[in-house]
């Protein structure tokens, strides 16, 4: 190439690194704060772009072409992250006082404000919609987690198109952005990959999905998604899903700016953790080893002292008294102490560990030209810790939403197993009410603080000059929309993507940043979980709960009949002296209120059910496979989830695969629904056909087939006759190798409600956690599967649901 050719090249090349040059420079320099937002109509999307010059009939007698310009945010508005981690308490974690050390939390701290009296919804789907839609959780249809979803207003799990998200708005003003981690706000019978994809993350305004659409998942082999295609299960012997939440997100905030590093990101950033199942890298959970061994009682009062002296809490604050309901830590015999304090280490073993990953999200961030420019709000905890685990603690979350509890003793038998992939393990409700120090109660207990109050931290170095701050005003998880927007100088839309947007219930908390002394701007909120109710207002309190979390029998509730408390919260900041005799006028006028803002804000009707809303059955809610009574799959079928899955449960089915056995033998999955929660197999070992039911990991039944299945072309059936007789009940199943009988017994008892809350149904491989432990996923099947049909039948005498 000549000289001449050469030198425009290399003048282009040398712009483009100035010009890169330049970006990072003014990335990098004191942003001015955004302007505020011009008030005004405001539609998104803007109209169509059209040409405004004049044209004629060529291109040389018409004006200049131009082009639709990039959209870009308003000048100076900042990158967002946003974490939000999962079943925290508010004395949990070190940063507010806990026992559980959180080093990446407190660095953030001391860097930002701490906020001591934010609230969210008790449970987390609620949370999650009131996060997004800046709306009461109900009005933004999920007064529920997606799987106890009802067909009223408040309670479908459908965001509706007029509570339009802070993604879908950021994203239309400029923004890149992420969701990475936990999705629990597509309705159920939506999370299959056909779809529809409107209500996954990609259709609520992000641009980049990874993670998983449910409620929970095993942190070792959990069931993901990128965008809207399954991710094949890792092949790392280390894997653990909050590393790989990290990974993910690191990578795409990098990416965003090699790409375009003048445009700002909103990542937020969701992992599984502290939700149960309770699992950790052992090398995290022996950190623990002998730490909680003096007991939740003395735990609380520990940490209530640590909260005083930090300051989150104020001095006169009183340590609430231990329910009755929770036994005392020297009522329990040695081996219970010993198997509870177990539980507690992997639970903080659990905390420490994704506190590390998402410090090494934070370190990232902390290392971009614009990190100044960077809005951090971490969320500890999408409601208050779980008790679901119940008194004893569980193996199995799963349990109870199917109206089981174990025995401690089932615990202690596999007291070396917890924590690892085997079991879907929870601790007991005892440590979840120490987590939530100084408070009563826990998650689903929205009456009580233990169940919605949570740390915030917010972090802006640009702007939060008061380093190591707390914030006492009252605010709500719905808060957070209208703060971002606030920060990034963007309005609300009235109408966005054609549809009129329902107002914003939340209050921004920026006026906050700067006047620790500012006067409180949010005046009154309702809460209600469960009908577990509360209500706030002008520094009042009125609290109803009618029901313990791990209570399984609630649909006789008398609402007109439950107790409710008051409190001072100006006085009493942990609710620990109930006013309600001294002040029925006050609490009166307070229950009014609460009636009055359930019906503005679509609360009712009030739904007290328990487990049984777990059943699609008896709810109506849609499913793929409603009405249908076979089943044709000619084609491999990996993570069809539970709601678009044949249902099981309950009545008579049988399975009858085609399949095409190699001269060898085979040994591999045929079908599987469900997994170390629940569920069905039906596969082939060392030649031999085996049916497997797992009765909530508290009874495996496993029928094996009495001789060898031949090779070649052959037909297989497992067939399973429901004794009836109600809900759970057992059955006889019968295994056919063409025809023929080879292998028959009885199954005491079957799942009743649920099999898993993230994992369905596959054909010719497992693609998650094994229905029993004699193989090991993904357990392909060797052969070829021609064709696999599921008919469901009546069940054998009265049938099941009556």
């Amino acid at each position: 190439m000549s000289t001449a050719k050469l030198l425009p090249t290399v003048l282009t090349g040398i712009a483009a690194a100035f010009s890169f040059v330049a970006l990072v420079q003014v990335a990098s320099a004191q942003p001015a704060a955004p302007a505020a937002p011009a008030a005004g109509t405001v539609s998104l999307p803007p109209p169509d772009f059209q040409f405004k010059g004049n044209v004629g009939r060529t291109f040389q007698d018409s004006d200049a072409a131009t082009f639709p310009q990039i959209t870009r945010p308003p000048k100076g508005a900042p990158n967002i992250v946003l974490v939000l981690l999962d079943d925290v308490g508010f004395g949990q974690f070190s940063v507010f006082g806990g026992g559980v050390p959180s080093p990446s939390m407190e660095k953030l701290a001391a860097q930002g404000l701490r906020f001591n009296r934010f609230h969210t919804t008790a449970l987390c789907s609620p949370t999650r919609a009131a996060l997004l839609t800046g709306r009461d959780n109900h009005v933004a249809a999920t007064g529920i987690i997606t799987e106890l979803a009802t067909g009223y207003d408040g309670y479908t799990s459908m965001i509706p198109k007029s509570a339009g998200t802070v993604a879908e708005i950021l994203r239309q003003n400029g923004y890149a952005t992420a969701w990475i981690g936990k999705n629990h706000n597509t309705p159920t019978w939506e999370t299959s990959e056909v779809g529809p994809f409107d209500r996954w993350a990609t259709g609520l305004g992000f641009d980049y999905f990874y993670g998983f659409n449910a409620g929970d998942t095993s942190q070792w082999e959990p069931v993901l998604y990128e965008n809207h295609s399954r991710v094949p299960r890792s092949s790392d012997p280390n894997y653990h899903l909050s590393t790989d939440i990290a990974d993910k997100a690191i990578a795409w905030i990098g990416k965003v700016k090699a790409i375009d590093p003048g445009r700002p990101f909103f990542a937020y950033v969701a992992p599984a953790a502290t939700h149960a199942p309770h699992h950790a890298p052992k090398e995290w959970i022996d950190k623990f080893k002998g730490k909680f061994d003096e007991g939740w009682d003395s735990y609380r009062e520990e940490t209530l002292a640590r909260q005083k002296k930090l300051g989150v809490v104020p001095a006169n604050a009183t340590l609430t008294a231990r329910p009755k309901d929770l036994p005392a830590w020297d009522s329990l015999n040695a081996d219970q102490k010993r198997l509870y304090a177990r539980m507690m280490e992997i639970f903080a073993g659990y905390g420490a560990h994704v506190d590390h990953e998402m410090g090494r999200v934070l370190d990232a961030v902390a290392k971009l030209p614009d990190a100044d420019n960077t809005l951090i709000i971490y969320i500890v905890g999408d409601n208050g810790s779980s008790a679901e685990g119940g008194p004893g603690g569980t193996l199995n979350e799963i349990a109870g939403f199917n109206g089981v509890l174990p025995d401690w003793k089932q615990n202690l038998a596999v007291i070396d197993e917890l924590g690892g992939p085997k079991h879907f393990n929870h601790f007991p409700a005892g440590w979840a009410h120490a987590m939530d120090t100084p408070f009563q109660w826990t998650k689903q207990v929205a009456s009580h603080f233990g169940g919605t109050r949570n740390p915030v931290i917010i972090s802006w170095p640009a702007r939060i000059k008061d380093k190591g701050g707390v914030r006492s005003q009252f605010h709500h998880i719905s808060d957070v929309m209208p703060t971002i927007l606030e920060t990034a100088g963007i309005q609300a839309p009235d109408a966005l993507n054609g549809t009129p947007q329902k107002p914003l219930d939340g209050i921004s908390m920026l006026y906050t940043f700067e006047d620790a002394k500012a006067p409180g701007r949010r005046t009154k909120q309702l809460f209600e979980m469960f009908v577990n109710r509360g209500i706030y207002q002008n520094g009042w309190m009125a609290s109803s709960m009618s029901f313990v979390p791990w209570e399984a029998e609630r649909a006789k509730l008398d609402i007109d009949k439950t107790k409710w408390e008051l409190y001072n919260l100006n006085k009493d900041f942990t609710q620990a002296n109930d006013l309600a005799a001294q002040h029925p006028d006050k609490l009166k006028a307070l229950q009014d209120l609460w009636w009055a803002e359930a019906s503005r804000l679509s609360v009712l009707p009030l739904d007290p059910r328990g487990p049984e809303r777990m059943s699609d059955q008896i709810t109506g809610r849609p499913s793929l496979a409603a009405g249908r009574k076979s089943f044709v799959y000619d084609t491999p079928l990996v993570a069809l989830p539970e709601g678009a899955a044949p249902d099981l449960k309950n009545k008579s089915f049988t399975i009858t695969a085609e399949v095409e056995i190699p001269q060898e033998g085979a040994s591999g999955m045929i079908s599987t629904q469900g997994g170390f929660t629940a569920g069905w197999a039906f596969y082939l070992q060392q030649g031999k056909l085996v049916g497997a039911h797992n009765h909530i990991d508290f009874d495996h039944y496993r029928i094996v087939s009495t001789g060898t299945v031949p090779a070649g072309t052959v037909t297989l059936a497992m067939d399973f006759k429901y004794d009836g007789g109600g809900m759970g009940k057992g059955g006889t199943l019968t295994l056919y190798a063409n025809g023929k009988k080879i292998g028959e017994g009885h199954i005491e008892k079957t799942t009743p409600f649920k099999y898993s809350t993230f994992e369905g149904q596959d054909i010719g491989e497992d693609s998650g956690t094994p229905v029993e432990l004699s193989y090991t996923p993904p357990f392909k099947f060797p052969g070829t599967i021609n064709k696999l049909v599921v008919e469901l039948k009546p069940a054998a005498g009265a049938q099941a649901a009556k």
